[in-house]
């Protein structure tokens, strides 16, 4: 009976310890999301298709074109899949660029492995990062695993070896992520592109098709080499909760084509906002775009889908929460739906677009409220009298506050603003100073935007 009562005791004492009175069970878990690397705080994101970028369509070519983009203002250089491309079922005269017959070789249309190296360098010595788009869901019909590890791929119910179900990708095979000589073939493919070429990360395609743990692991491994940064080609939160730095805003974008198409207005946006800071990890990067591959060559232009909206739409992508992106061309006021399966270089020309996306990123650099999660600053919503018209709000961080009104309309708009987070003198960009408080009367051009500043 001694012995029990002392050991009742001792059990006592450490539920009462400081460290077990420490694990509160309803203390909050971080939902914050993973640790991005430092170099992704101001990170404006830039697309390149290889094969359309230049007219050689080459990597070569694209290094050539470093200083250039570098001027623009942007950080990170994703570049669609360089492996090369299958031949059995291909689509078109040149196929798919996700259509990977081999993941640790280079397409020779593109150039080869040194020229890949060559163009990651020069991209580092202009202070750039570069990820890679990675395949990891399907292979070609003629990459050397079918033949090799049949039985890493999934199979119908006649046993069979597939497509991804449902849809149209008829020039692929579907992988099977349950067998563990598959996971480890891929991930030394991506570690060698890491360690070996110098990337800095991966957009990885159809992402949600590849099971987490997969991914989580990839990144642990890779980090131990440098700090990576991932994009996920998917629209859920939880992607970011263990590998993924950003994720597609697939959901930003259709209310204000909506609203470029006549078929919607400013209210459509509220939905998007309300769930991005109350379900969303507090350090998600969603990123937001006007354009990609898949935009452009299915579904139009951003001319064809934004309309008379497209301006606001591209100001909204560098002032509000998200990290933008500039698909290849956009600068050059691309006005074609790009040729997927075949060659089909960007006509390069000035463009106004230039000059606004160096104004923007330019305006986002030099604001930290404006910077990517978690550095930047929450949107606080400016109640107006013209909600399905005007969309308000101002961001503030750190001293810095950024307020951004943007007339969503094909009329000249005046509007009362209610309750204004830090009330007085505010600076406009390329303007005069503006009293702004409780009741501020502002007028707006048609279908236009004006950003104004002060310290706090």
């Amino acid at each position: 009976m001694h012995r029990l009562i002392a050991g009742l005791a001792a059990a006592l004492s450490l539920v009462a310890s400081p460290a077990m009175a420490a694990r509160d069970p309803y203390t909050p878990a971080s939902f914050e999301g993973v640790t991005h690397p430092a170099w992704s705080k101001q990170a404006v994101i830039y697309q390149i298709n290889t094969r359309q970028f230049t007219a050689a369509g080459t990597l070569n070519a694209a290094r050539g074109e470093l200083p250039r983009l570098k001027a623009l203002g942007v950080d990170i250089l994703w570049l669609m899949p360089v492996q090369p491309i299958g031949v059995k079922n291909r689509k078109g005269t040149l196929g798919s660029p996700y259509s990977i017959r081999d993941y640790r070789a280079v397409n020779p249309e593109l150039g080869t492995m040194a020229d890949l190296k060559a163009f990651v360098a020069a991209a580092h010595g202009q202070g750039m990062h570069v990820i890679l788009d990675w395949v990891g869901n399907h292979t070609s019909w003629d990459n050397a695993l079918v033949a090799q590890h049949p039985d890493w791929y999934k199979h119908d119910w006649q046993g069979k070896m597939r497509p991804t179900p449902w849809w149209d990708w008829s020039d692929i095979v579907d992988l099977d992520y349950s067998k563990p000589g598959l996971r480890r073939y891929m991930e030394e493919a991506m570690l060698m592109f890491v360690r070996d070429v110098g990337i800095d990360g991966f957009r990885c395609d159809v992402a949600a098709y590849v099971p987490p743990d997969f991914w989580a692991k990839v990144r642990r491994d890779a980090n131990a080499t440098k700090p990576v940064w991932m994009l996920a080609e998917w629209g859920q939160r939880d992607v970011h909760m263990s590998t993924f730095d950003a994720s597609y805003g697939w959901e930003w974008a259709k209310p204000l084509m909506a609203i470029g198409q006549g078929k919607g207005d400013v209210t459509g946006l509220f939905g998007y906002y309300s769930e991005n800071e109350g379900a969303w990890p507090s350090g998600a990067q969603r990123m937001l775009f006007t354009s990609n591959h898949d935009e452009n060559s299915w579904s139009g232009t951003e001319f064809e889908r934004y309309g008379p909206a497209l301006a606001n739409a591209t100001v909204l992508q560098f002032t509000g929460e998200g990290i933008p992106l500039i698909y290849n061309g956009q600068e050059a006021a691309n006005d074609r739906r790009l040729k997927f399966f075949e060659r089909d270089p960007i006509v390069w020309k000035d463009a106004p677009q230039a000059v606004e996306y160096r104004r923007l990123i330019a305006f986002r650099d030099a604001h930290p409220a404006l910077w990517n999660a978690p550095w930047g600053a929450r949107m606080v919503q400016v109640v107006n009298s013209e909600p399905a018209k005007l969309f308000s709000f101002v961001r503030a961080k750190n001293g810095d506050a950024v307020m951004v009104l943007q007339n969503y309309s094909a009329a000249p708009l005046t509007a009362t603003l209610a309750a204004v987070p830090y009330p007085g003198r505010w600076q406009e960009e390329g303007g005069g100073a503006q009293a702004f408080d409780k009741g501020t009367s502002v007028t707006l051009a048609p279908w236009s935007s004006r950003l104004f500043t002060r310290r706090i």
